[in-house]
């Protein structure tokens, strides 16, 4: 996320300021990476509340992350402010210039419905430390400088009008605040900063009415007990009885967050891989390095196939608007989930996935197959373990003649072209649950070619 390499995962399982004194080193990285891979086997199975209410989560599948601020409008990515070490005087201009439109908000979740997401995550403050709201702990917010509006409010508005479920991201780590740095070593700014902090969580979590997902990040520079997260968390239900916590503030809370990457959880542990659509998350105006909508796509699959969500980000320019590359890569993304959402958001896990051209998700007995590589003509499965009784074209309904022997199941008689863009998905019905075994079929399968004289 940064040119150090620190991103939101890694920076999760830092230990205060003696971790931070590593932060250069690949020592550090590799000893964060251990430690959050120790937290996840150490997460046990989630509780019957979990379950209660994560339901929907599980259901949804698919969500929007907005980052929005004044790096947004600044327009050089999220952390220039650090990364280019600016100081806080020239920075706080960008809070005078910032001023969305009002009502610009309301085309961020008319996208997400579009596109199939299910609910919305904003970011209320990054670490710049600038408050979206209309805090009274600081004027350093959205009322009372450039925007004169309360973002957040808007935001919750628009997005409940398009029925989408309400997220807010939440910041502990904080480059405006005097205490931000200073709390890794004095007592008494630890606590001015934990109690300024609490009271900002506090604030969100009754002034918008129910919220669904509380979503910390970078905990940087203190512990779970510098933070005092179990007392933090605490408030967050009492306030919020049905909300959903990520694992950020050095808690395990009800899910784990991977960045930039899909990683499943171990043991049953709920997931959710948050990624950009190009390599920014707030808006950078110089970032063409666009993901195709067929690469959305696989990275949803291949989530929803290991039994996690997919949180795609956009970063919305200083007014508000959304780049024209991020509406029509989800736009696609939303024709194709028109079709296909069903295979997507009901998938149970999925063994099979092997293949060069294709992935996979599976609702009961019926495996799915989505071929983002279009061969023409037929396509084939190696060493799956069950009969196949039926296959159809998700996008046309036709049906879809097939051979099976031990080895392959050959799907034949198919169009030249794909039939659907950019992704073309197969519906497989067969006798019992999917499983593929690859390694049997090149330890098995006849071979011919030149023979051993006897």
């Amino acid at each position: 996320m940064d040119s150090f390499k620190i991103n939101r995962r890694n920076m999760l399982m830092g230990t205060g300021a003696s971790l931070a004194s590593l932060a250069l080193s690949g020592r550090a990285e590799a000893a964060m990476k251990a430690a959050v891979a120790a937290q996840d086997e150490a997460e046990a199975q989630p509780t019957p509340d979990q379950v209660r209410r994560m339901q929907w989560w599980h259901a949804a599948k698919f969500g929007m992350f907005i980052h929005f601020g004044c790096y947004s409008q600044h327009a050089r990515h999220e952390w220039a402010m650090e990364d280019e070490a600016i100081p806080l005087v020239e920075y706080q201009q960008f809070s005078q210039e910032f001023r969305p439109k009002p009502g610009s908000q309301r085309a961020w979740a008319k996208l997400a419905k579009a596109a199939g997401m299910k609910y919305m995550v904003m970011t209320t403050k990054h670490h710049e430390g600038f408050c979206n709201w209309d805090t009274k702990l600081t004027d350093y917010n959205a009322v009372k400088q450039g925007p004169k509006q309360d973002l957040v409010r808007e935001y919750v508005e628009a997005a409940r009008a398009e029925g989408m479920r309400v997220g807010f991201y939440y910041s502990l780590m904080d480059w405006h605040h005097p205490d931000g740095a200073r709390c890794a070593t004095d007592e008494d700014a630890r606590k001015r900063f934990v109690e300024y902090t609490h009271g900002l969580i506090r604030e969100l979590l009754t002034n918008y009415g129910k919220i669904d997902v509380l979503w910390y990040d970078v905990a940087w520079p203190l512990d779970a007990q510098g933070w005092e997260s179990e007392r933090m968390n605490k408030m967050v239900f009492e306030l919020q009885p049905d909300i959903i916590v990520n694992n950020r503030n050095h808690l395990p809370g009800d899910f784990s967050t991977p960045e930039q990457k899909i990683v499943a959880s171990n043991g049953g542990r709920a997931w959710e891989s948050c990624m950009t659509l190009n390599d920014s998350w707030g808006f950078q105006r110089a970032d063409d390095n666009w993901k195709s909508s067929k690469t959305i796509i696989r990275n949803l699959i291949s989530c929803t196939r290991d039994g996690g969500n997919y949180l795609l980000n956009i970063g919305p320019r200083g007014d508000g608007s959304i780049p024209e590359e991020s509406v029509r890569v989800l736009s696609e993304v939303g024709k194709w989930m028109e079709t296909n959402a069903d295979p997507v958001r009901n998938s149970d896990l999925c063994q099979p996935r092997r293949s060069t051209y294709a992935s996979f998700t599976r609702i009961g007995n019926t495996l799915y197959m989505h071929v983002h590589f279009w061969p023409g003509g037929d396509v084939a499965i190696s060493g799956l373990q069950t009969k196949v009784k039926s296959a159809r074209l998700m996008k046309t309904g036709q049906d879809v003649k097939f051979t099976q022997d031990p080895y392959r199941v050959h799907l034949v008689g198919l169009p030249m072209e794909a039939p659907d863009s950019p992704v073309t998905t197969i519906a497989i019905e067969c006798e019992s649950e999917p499983k593929q075994d690859t390694d049997f079929v090149r330890k098995n399968k006849p071979r011919g070619g030149v023979g051993i004289e006897a």
